[in-house]
């Protein structure tokens, strides 16, 4: 033939069904949190009640937050989730710097994170390989770096896994599902068997949930409601996917809900154990509170049990989390605002492959680095101003755009969204209020994404879109 057909582009492919998008809710939040938070906020709210309280008010934001984005996922089910809802309703400005702390910092620094908590609990099984046992050790001029063995095994997780995802959604959603099932198993044993069978050493009747300290403060209800917000943070991430879920329009609402719903189920009841199992004196400043909790119930021999799981949630995480980021910045770079490349739709895998490696790159050298966590907790704080940005976004959309046809309106339109964006302000004022550095530091980083976006604006002028996105 004398003339050329242009190729179609690549483009993902909707396989998600509503089982994996629920398991994906589930397990891009359940990981370690629930087994380390309660013992730091024992130390700001030293009273049964008030430890549950928080717990519950955080399921609440969990559930409201995802009635909002069920509505938008439902909307707008493409992927790129906040990235995309914020773009539609404030320009792209908001939406590039939403996606510029996305991949820098907060998704690749929460993947190194995750990746060396696993490490850490893989090496209570492997001494050898743990966190611990440093390989080298520099000085120079000063500057002190040390590499441990620990670090390679967070590395080659999420190598692992970012070569299971290139493979294609459904290999990376199978993974995810058997590390879910299996976590929902363990922390479903530790329940039944912690409230029937434990030994337990706290609360023995309904009456004493009122014990210990009553008092009200803000800012140490504020200090432990933050430390319960990282506890429940993924949940949205099934929006970023948004691509690739089969009837978007029923799937994604019904995913939220249910998965929101069972980790709020899940939080609550395994906090009930806590309580149960120990006074709250005992709890107060305990890193490791799944352990000693599980060592009170069921005897020392519990230890492994308990770390197992821990383990296997971690990775269950980690696995999910690797899943959904990559669809953030492969949909930034179909709008001309990230790195070109990232568009880039495997023929054969139908995924970004491109977004999936340089994601892994990243995030392997901040774990080599050992920097993320500083940069992980200076930028954090600024997802609670992107979340109430979009609960927001509800509002202004219903407005802005009123003939888009949303296939699910949220319930309790505008009561739920307008307390989900209060709740937002109220942690962002009060994260401020008790770490004012940070958060100035936080800041600059975020505002450092400026130039590149005026940058990827004026390449956008100088070079149209080409006919062929994947060129």
């Amino acid at each position: 033939m004398n003339n050329q057909t242009v190729k179609e582009p690549s483009r993902l492919l909707r396989k998600l069904n509503l089982l994996d998008t629920t398991f994906l809710v589930i397990g891009a939040v359940v990981g370690s949190g629930i087994f380390l938070t309660t013992g730091f906020i024992a130390d700001y709210l030293p009273s049964p009640l008030l430890i549950l309280a928080v717990w519950l008010l955080g399921g609440f934001f969990a559930v409201s937050g995802a009635l909002s984005f069920a509505e938008l996922g439902a909307m707008y089910p493409q992927a790129g989730g906040q990235y995309l809802y914020l773009r539609q309703a404030y320009g792209s400005w908001a939406g590039f710097l939403y996606g510029w702390g996305f991949f820098w910092v907060i998704e690749c620094g929460g993947i190194a994170a995750l990746a060396v908590g696993f490490a850490e609990y893989f090496g209570y099984f492997f001494p050898s390989l743990s966190t611990g046992t440093f390989l080298l050790k520099w000085n120079i001029l000063g500057f002190e770096y040390s590499l441990s063995a620990g670090q390679l095994i967070a590395v080659a997780s999420i190598l692992l896994l970012t070569a299971v995802n290139y493979l294609g959604i459904r290999s990376g959603i199978v993974v995810q599902n058997i590390f879910t099932f299996l976590r929902l198993a363990a922390v479903a044993a530790l329940i039944v068997l912690g409230l029937t069978i434990g030994s337990k050493a706290g609360l023995t009747s309904p009456g004493e949930l009122f014990s210990g300290d009553q008092t009200f403060n803000f800012k140490f209800f504020g200090l432990a409601f933050i430390a319960v917000l990282w506890t429940y943070d993924g949940w949205y991430g099934v929006n970023c996917a948004a691509g690739e879920i089969k009837n978007p329009g029923r799937n994604i609402p019904l995913g939220l809900i249910l998965g929101t719903l069972s980790v709020t189920l899940i939080y609550f009841l395994v906090n009930i154990v806590y309580i149960t199992a120990l006074p709250v004196e005992a709890m107060k400043g305990v890193a490791r509170i799944g352990e000693v909790a599980s060592t009170q119930l069921f005897g020392p021999t519990a230890t492994f049990f308990v770390s197992a799981t821990i383990m296997i949630s971690i990775f269950g995480c980690l696995s999910a989390t690797v899943i959904y980021g990559p669809r953030v910045y492969y949909a930034m770079a179909e709008d001309h605002c990230f790195f070109r490349s990232m568009k880039f739709v495997h023929p054969r895998f139908r995924v970004p492959t491109r977004a999936i490696v340089w994601q892994g790159i990243w995030s392997s050298l901040l774990c080599l680095s050992g920097t993320y966590q500083d940069l992980y907790e200076y930028v954090v704080f600024t997802l609670v101003i992107f979340w109430a940005a979009t609960g927001l976004a509800v509002i202004i959309l219903r407005h802005k755009q009123p003939a888009v046809p949303r296939p699910y309106k949220a319930w309790g339109y505008p009561v739920l969204q307008l307390l989900f964006v209060l709740i937002n302000l109220g942690v962002f004022i009060n994260t401020i209020w008790a770490q004012p550095f940070r958060s100035l530091i936080g800041l600059a980083i975020l505002l450092a994404g400026i130039p590149a976006f005026l940058y990827w604006k004026w390449k956008e002028k100088e070079n149209p879109k080409p006919a062929n996105p994947e060129l």
